[in-house]
């Protein structure tokens, strides 16, 4: 038996975003028809960070998959990257390690796909918006990637990041693309007057404030990934439709988990899961003035969806290295 190692570089060349969104889309759906095994997500403190440990099964798919994720944001000073990530392709028969593929750039992708899939159940995709971007990193860069396949058309995207040169960069990165781009100075310049709001900073307290915040807008609360971490006041959870990827997950490390910890926000103030969306459980956006969250904290079976793309794309093309591990 051999295991087939995929690259990063290999995984971006293997697998388009418009694609990806598509996977995201179906994992989801069968998520909320409970045809999915995933267990809660296990963390590890570290003394600058922490690690994740996300496994999953899907019978349909015959894989399982686990993954091991580290978020250091100290990073940044050591020229590394925040999250750091490796992934393992299990056949779902005999358990045997199928692939080995990097796991930072799955996670970063299929993040920002989710975030698509969201404003696609979530948002008027057939008008032309306005993105406040909260946060420039890597998976400000990932959201808007996979935002822009599924509306209508970007009109302005307004980029804040407590690194001015960080904002810089990616706004002329946006600019190159031929998309109109703002570097704002704080937050409020970012969503005031906005469509789509996208949070992705590693903040543990409030960086949009409820004043800023008008009617009608959606919001890709991204950041809040782990207990403790908060980018949202709770007050803007209190008047929205707020919908999770995962209740377990976001009850304890998503954006509603310290409001729910305070007693300021009960789970009665959830209104489900995407996934219920997707398949009409619930209905999503009622009204053009509701305000919409997502509170994404990032699920496994997210990453399986994506390793089963780019492991049967490296087999078809002949991408990966094999080898022999035992």
């Amino acid at each position: 038996m051999e295991t087939l190692f995929i690259s990063a570089k290999e995984i971006v060349e293997l697998v388009s975003m418009r694609e990806l969104i598509d996977a995201i889309e179906e994992v989801m759906i069968l998520k909320g028809r409970g045809e999915v095994v995933m267990p809660e997500k296990t963390y590890v403190e570290l003394p600058r960070g922490d690690f994740r440990v996300m496994p999953c099964f899907i019978e349909k798919y015959g894989m399982a998959c686990t993954k091991v994720v580290s978020v250091c944001p100290d990073n940044r000073t050591l020229n590394l990257p925040t999250v750091q990530a490796i992934l393992v392709l299990l056949d779902g028969t005999t358990g045997s390690p199928i692939a080995v593929m990097d796991g930072t750039t799955i996670t970063s992708l299929r993040t920002g796909a989710a975030g698509a899939v969201a404003v696609k159940y979530l948002t008027d995709v057939k008008k032309r918006v306005k993105i406040g971007m909260v946060g420039a990193g890597t998976q400000a860069r990932s959201q808007f990637s996979a935002i822009r396949e599924v509306v209508k058309e970007v009109e302005e995207v307004r980029v804040m990041d407590i690194n001015p040169t960080v904002a810089k960069r990616f706004a002329e990165e946006l600019s190159s693309l031929g998309f109109r781009s703002v570097v704002v100075d704080s937050a409020r310049e970012a969503v005031d007057g906005v469509d789509i709001i996208v949070t992705t900073t590693t903040a543990r307290g409030p960086v949009v404030i409820d004043e800023w915040v008008r009617d009608g807008v959606h919001i890709n609360a991204i950041g809040a990934d782990a207990p403790g971490k908060q980018e949202l006041d709770p007050r803007i959870l209190k008047r929205a439709k707020i919908f999770v990827d995962d209740l377990t997950q976001a009850s304890q490390s998503g954006e509603i988990n310290v409001p729910l910890s305070q007693g300021i926000l009960s789970l009665r103030d959830v209104s489900g899961e995407l996934s219920d969306v997707m398949v009409g459980r619930i209905s999503g956006r009622s009204s053009n003035k509701d305000v919409t969250v997502f509170d994404s904290t990032g699920l496994a079976i997210w990453d399986l969806a994506m390793a089963r793309m780019v492991y049967n794309r490296a087999r078809e093309c002949g991408a990966g290295r094999s080898v022999s591990l035992y």
